[in-house]
């Protein structure tokens, strides 16, 4: 079943979802109906996470100022070489 919307966004901004939304050409609202869709599957997907990643989640701890890519370089370099 279908329900109208009422939006009240600036005009800019709709002006440039219609250009984006012909250029792909779908509709407005079904350029709005897919994001609102992706973003509350999202939360939904977030819990069908395995028991085995959640508890693999969150081992590796790193302060504010170290960089996540760095310290991973360095972990590959150690383990390898």
């Amino acid at each position: 079943m279908e329900t109208k919307l009422t939006l009240r966004l600036k005009k800019k901004v709709i002006e440039e979802a219609k250009k984006y939304a012909n250029d792909h050409k779908t509709s407005l609202s079904k350029l709005i109906e897919n994001y609102l869709s992706a973003i509350t599957q999202e939360s939904k997907s977030i819990k069908k996470i395995s028991p085995l990643v959640q508890a693999l989640s969150g081992l590796i701890h790193l302060s504010e100022n170290e960089n996540p890519k760095e310290k991973y370089q360095e972990h590959i370099t150690e383990k390898y070489l």
